[in-house]
């Protein structure tokens, strides 16, 4: 992370889109969060740590209505109220972590926009909002930075939570050779069977990451992959080339 935080750093991007599965949860519809705010706090025993980021919601809105023209189940959500301080939305775990990296520790001042796939619709219309986002990108007069925040399979350890499969393992070997190959479109022809039994929380967030990259020529590099307890972690930088 912290490498990816030198190369997020370097780049200065004025707007990082950051697709989570752990925020909004909406039944087959993609979020995309217009709020002006985004606050939060991760507990880990005694440990604690607490961020708010500005969010981009001129951005959002039109992240919203791209998907909408695209005719894609996109809904727009804020909270609260409908903009000053107290229009803020709950951070979630998977945002907050690589934004503790990216903006915390580099003091950057990028805004923020956050936006959630759906595991219930078809993958193409994640993989095609993340081409709406890459579209927008290049259209827009300021640096974005995308960001496809999750972990992998799930089911590495049978003590773990949601048991053992050999699916976990065997997902993540195939997600580290599509990167190093250069080939992450692949993940489109997954089975659902064979994404099922592996448990993972990546395949949604990765899709749009591969619509963003049909729309943005980028290298991609696999910075590491680890499974330090019963899931597995994978980072990877993509930048253009």
């Amino acid at each position: 992370m912290r490498i990816l935080a030198a190369a997020m750093k370097s780049a200065n991007p004025q707007t990082i889109v950051i697709a989570s599965p752990h925020n909004l949860r909406l039944r087959r519809h993609i979020g995309v969060v217009t709020a002006e705010n985004s606050s939060g706090r991760v507990v880990e025993g005694r440990r604690e740590i607490k961020m708010r980021a500005k969010c981009d919601s001129e951005l959002a809105e039109k992240l919203a209505l791209g998907g909408e023209e695209a005719g894609l189940p996109v809904v727009a959500a804020n909270y609260g109220v409908l903009e000053g301080p107290l229009s803020d939305i709950a951070m979630d775990w998977g945002t907050m972590i690589p934004l503790w990296f990216f903006l915390k520790g580099n003091r950057l001042k990028s805004r923020v926009v956050i936006v959630t796939p759906s595991r219930e619709i078809p993958l193409e219309q994640n993989v095609e909002f993340g081409r709406v986002i890459g579209n927008l990108a290049q259209e827009e007069k300021k640096r974005i930075a995308f960001v496809a925040s999750a972990d992998q399979a799930h089911r590495h350890l049978k003590s773990g939570p949601y048991g053992f499969d050999p699916r976990a393992e065997q997902y993540d070997k195939r997600v580290v050779d599509a990167i190093r190959r250069g080939a992450l479109e692949e993940i489109k022809g997954y089975d659902p069977a064979f994404v099922d039994g592996a448990r993972p929380d990546s395949l949604w967030q990765m899709a749009m990451l591969v619509g963003v990259l049909s729309t943005t020529p980028m290298k991609g590099e696999l910075v590491s992959y680890q499974v330090p307890t019963y899931y597995g972690m994978l980072c990877a930088s993509y930048l253009p080339v």
